[in-house]
């Protein structure tokens, strides 16, 4: 999270008290915000650039709340790595690489800028359009599904340590791996206790269906996106029409789905899902 850096790119010509800023890219963006790039976009009214945006988010001088979106997508880029490393960073993006300067904030935000009013939306007759608001997390559904997955991804080791791989071997003298799922309660996804989950999950062959389709025709950008893991292996990410998968490439996979809420369902290797992981992570949009 970033300081409250002073910046002149806000709007009715105040200067922005920078809060925190995020990548808007084919291969990162707030996946709160829809399945893929474009949809992300979309939610801002932004047309999907190649090259993507950096979204600035603070507040004017009035307290008002601004989302200022850029296309130095380096610049932003760095700040947020070095907020990240604990480094402080002064924001301060060129007057003429600022796209838009939309009201409200498309993110939940818990920190304020200091000696301005409480955060709040400008009026929408002085901004010109609606405030952009935050996707609704309070109940399960699209926006929480993805935010389960962002964490599972960000907390890889706690949730694989919860699962127990005898969970995926049939009983019996051909015993061997299986792509039944085992399935973890918790309401946010965080806090649930392994379980073992009956196989042939029909929501999983749901997804493992619609991700190998993905392989044949390929899906809207950033529905499959891949990152750094540990050693050689990566942490692959796919969306899709009411759920979301999360794997390593050398490991099992977890998937969230709409219609059971809070529900995480891990995905044995087997035979098949390796095969899958390796060529989804092949056609996957990477950080550049």
């Amino acid at each position: 999270m970033a300081g409250t850096d002073e910046v002149a790119v806000a709007a009715e010509d105040d200067a922005l008290y920078v809060l925190t800023a995020v990548l808007l890219t084919p291969a990162k963006f707030p996946s709160v915000l829809g399945d893929d790039y474009p949809e992300a976009c979309a939610a801002l009214g932004l047309p999907p650039l190649a090259d993507g945006y950096g979204l600035v988010l603070g507040q004017d001088g009035a307290g008002a709340r601004w989302t200022v979106v850029v296309d130095d997508v380096s610049l932003v880029a760095v700040a947020i790595a070095s907020w990240d490393c604990g480094m402080e960073y002064d924001l301060s993006p060129d007057e003429r690489t600022v796209v838009a300067a939309l009201p409200g904030w498309p993110l939940a935000l818990a920190v304020a800028a200091p000696g301005v009013p409480a955060p709040h939306d400008p009026d929408p007759r002085e901004a010109g359009r609606p405030p952009l608001t935050p996707p609704d997390t309070t109940t399960w559904g699209p926006a929480q599904r993805r935010l389960g997955a962002d964490e599972i991804a960000l907390q890889w080791a706690m949730w694989r340590e919860q699962v127990d791989d005898t969970d995926f071997v049939r009983p019996g003298p051909q015993a061997g791996p299986s792509d039944g799922p085992g399935g973890t309660d918790g309401a946010d996804g965080a806090d649930g206790a392994a379980r073992e989950a009956p196989t042939g999950h029909s929501g999983i062959r749901r997804v493992l269906a619609e991700a190998r389709a993905y392989l044949d025709i390929p899906p809207p950008l950033g529905r499959v996106r891949s990152s750094f893991a540990t050693g050689d292996a990566r942490t692959l990410r796919a969306d899709g029409p009411g759920w979301s998968l999360v794997a390593r490439t050398d490991d099992i996979a977890f998937v969230l789905l709409d219609e059971e809420p809070g529900e995480v369902l891990p995905v044995g290797r087997g035979p098949e899902l390796p095969a899958l992981l390796e060529a989804l992570d092949k056609m996957a949009v990477r950080p550049s």
